[in-house]
């Protein structure tokens, strides 16, 4: 059986990593290169960069930064944010990135997971769905960082990039984001048994309990931001929780 990966996320804009709440990524939180190496020394399984304003400013990813990035990160490294082509897949991967997160463009442009998918390889190719609840109560896939509703049901979605190839699903509650107050376990639940690629719940974790409640609706790993910057919940104490509730995870 595969053991629960515990993934930090590392949110990019203009000047250095920001965290906000909903997708309001406004406030500083200090240098990317420095989050990296204090997340080596804790010993994370993976980390995920993610550019939160280039598709909506229309940039490709800064291939330079992932590259001084990637030399300093000794662990799974999934960067994202801009990719519309397959040449800027293959550009991440070629300055280290190992994953290359694809959001916006599973929509602007399909079949690039396929064709990715088909010149790199699956495991490579994270399908990155942001969701939020409208005021009618149904849950939809939102694109340029939670600005744009596409009006698409992400058990939809997921299914579509799955058949095109996507290795696995980065599945964000922009409602959730930086609440710390758990994740969209409804939604998380239908995309995870729609699905048979691993399923990431991102937004909204708080406590260890969240990521133990994640993988009970059926996600493979979890991922956090606010929760690892802003309280004194650790990657070892979400570990040791995780393991306690049975699932399997690296000691």
């Amino acid at each position: 059986m595969l053991k629960t990966r515990i993934i930090p996320t590392l949110l990019y804009r203009d000047f250095g990593l920001v965290k906000g709440i909903g997708f309001d990524a406004k406030r500083a939180i200090g240098s990317p290169l420095q989050a990296i190496k204090v997340y080596e020394l804790r010993d994370v399984d993976e980390l995920v960069f993610l550019d939160v304003r280039a598709s909506i400013e229309g940039r490709g990813p800064d291939f330079a930064l992932i590259d001084d990035l990637a030399d300093e990160c000794f662990m799974p490294f999934t960067a994202g944010g801009g990719v519309r082509t397959v040449d800027d897949v293959r550009g991440l991967l070629r300055v280290g990135a190992d994953k290359v997160s694809i959001n916006s463009a599973l929509i602007e442009r399909p079949g690039l997971v396929s064709e990715a998918a088909g010149q790199f390889g699956s495991q490579c190719i994270v399908a990155s769905i942001d969701t939020r609840t409208r005021a009618d109560g149904v849950t939809t896939v939102w694109t340029h960082a939670g600005t744009v509703d596409t009006g698409l049901d992400p058990e939809e979605l997921a299914q579509r990039v799955e058949q095109e190839g996507a290795g696995e699903i980065l599945l964000t509650s922009a409602d959730a984001d930086g609440t710390l107050a758990g994740y969209d376990l409804h939604t998380l639940a239908r995309v995870s048994a729609a699905v048979r690629v691993p399923v990431i719940a991102s937004g909204g974790a708080g406590r260890p309990e969240d990521f133990v409640a994640a993988l009970d609706a059926g996600a493979s790993a979890v991922a956090a931001a606010a929760m690892f910057h802003f309280t004194e919940q650790t990657p070892l104490e979400a570990r040791r929780h995780i393991g306690a509730a049975g699932y399997p995870i690296r000691t």
